[in-house]
């Protein structure tokens, strides 16, 4: 059986712009007006579904989605260093981060490790795999690169190569074991 699994990554907040871990919080007033503007050109789907931050809620709401929460959409858990920027963290914790950014089993903030988001993330992914139809999902930028190396095997270490732009379009088709993605595209306002 085939399904079809897309992942919205939400708008734009002040934590993601000044590059602070676990960037949750209200959407910026531009975050909010380019998802208002997207709203109606995402696609229709079977179910939808988002992840618990408010950042994620308030872009499915500003894009008219009515979404059931998911827990295991949750972004990634970074414990204490929640709600500081990297550099702070990499200034008072220079071996942390690069243990952190080096082993994909290391949690130096006491929070998950990167094997941990995308075990979590994969089992998430293979849930769907076992739905008929399509799933779209508002979730975070961690999770959206997380499906992607669970949904194509990659190494672990390839979750550090990808980008995810806010409101972006990611979709995962396939079933469980064997996915093919499209990435990155952008949701943008339709045209009057």
């Amino acid at each position: 059986m085939t399904v079809r699994v897309m992942l919205v990554s939400p708008a734009m907040n002040a934590a993601l712009r000044e590059a602070r871990f676990d960037g949750d919080g209200p959407l910026d007033r531009a975050g909010e007006q380019r998802a208002r503007a997207a709203a109606g050109t995402t696609p229709t789907a079977g179910r939808y579904a988002s992840g618990p931050s408010e950042r994620c809620l308030r872009t499915a709401e500003a894009l008219g989605l009515a979404v059931r929460h998911e827990p295991d959409l949750a972004d990634w858990d970074l414990g204490r260093w929640r709600g500081l920027r990297l550099d702070e963290v990499a200034g008072r914790e220079p071996e942390a981060v690069a243990e952190w950014l080096g082993d994909p089993v290391a949690a130096p903030h006491g929070g998950e490790s990167l094997r941990d988001l995308t075990t979590r993330v994969g089992g998430w992914l293979a849930a769907q795999a076992d739905a008929e139809g399509s799933v779209l999902a508002v979730a975070g930028p961690s999770v959206v690169r997380a499906a992607v190396v669970h949904g194509l095997a990659l190494p672990t270490a390839a979750f550090w190569r990808l980008d995810v732009a806010p409101l972006s379009l990611t979709e995962l088709s396939g079933r469980s074991g064997r996915w093919n993605v499209r990435l990155g595209q952008q949701l943008t306002a339709r045209d009057s």
